[in-house]
């Protein structure tokens, strides 16, 4: 029989939304307090080129739940002590961004093959399938820019150890994005649509935050390349 441990729960109470906030000037105050544990992250938007305007910031704020937080940081440690000393969150969390940008754009373009060997074979097949009936404004919907990611963090984290003695790690990631693809209000539930102004004529443009689930595994067995594979995809009711 496989043993597994799981790191937390599903995210919907790993970390909860807090709220996305549009405000002006460019350097808003974020009191990070770690007694709170809030996250936050800011995105400058709009500015004249002679820089006398101000620019307009959306800050996300979030606040993860602590007891989940805390063990999450456990099961670092486990990874640390038992599979790879040099094990670094932050950096993985920089990798995983990268892999998400990257994958997200394959996927809007439906280049399917440039998937293998960042993607388990097996979800190649099965996102084929969905993006093959997905409109092209949610095709659009589904690559996220770098400069567009607002807010990354781990959640559900596992550790596996299958019958024939071979060890897995698996980190699944949660990413909010923005995009500015044209969808239906009521389409996509839990995501949130709000107004950013642009151009010196102060031109509104609708931006929706988007959720991507991501989960990232790797096999530890002994003579096994040391590479993270993509095991599950998720895109804000886009790919479910």
């Amino acid at each position: 029989m496989a043993v597994l441990f799981r790191g937390c729960c599903r995210f919907p109470s790993s970390f909860s939304f807090g709220r996305v906030v549009l405000t002006c000037p460019v350097t808003p105050r974020l009191p990070l307090s770690a007694a709170a544990g809030v996250a936050a992250a800011a995105r400058p938007y709009s500015s004249d080129s002679g820089g006398q305007k101000p620019k307009q910031t959306l800050v996300f704020v979030g606040i993860p739940n602590p007891v989940i937080w805390f063990r999450t940081k456990i099961y670092y440690f486990l990874i640390r002590a038992y599979f790879d000393r040099e094990f670094n969150i932050k950096e993985f969390t920089q990798g995983a961004n990268q892999a998400f940008v990257h994958v997200s754009r394959l996927l809007s373009q439906c280049q399917f093959e440039a998937l293998e060997g960042l993607v388990a074979k097996d979800l190649i097949g099965k996102l084929e399938e969905k993006c093959s009936n997905l409109p092209q404004n949610y095709m659009k919907a589904l690559s996220a820019d770098p400069d567009k990611i607002m807010h990354t963090t781990a959640g559900d984290v596992g550790i596996y150890y299958a019958d024939d003695g071979r060890k897995y790690v698996s980190i699944l990631m949660r990413f909010w994005y923005l995009t500015s693809a044209q969808l239906p209000d009521d389409s996509l539930e839990g995501t949130r649509i709000f107004q950013v102004t642009v151009g010196e004529e102060g031109e509104a443009e609708s931006k929706r935050l988007l959720t991507a689930h991501y989960e990232f595994q790797r096999e530890f067995t002994k003579g096994v390349p040391p590479d993270w594979t993509i095991t599950r995809i998720e895109h804000s009711k886009l790919l479910d």
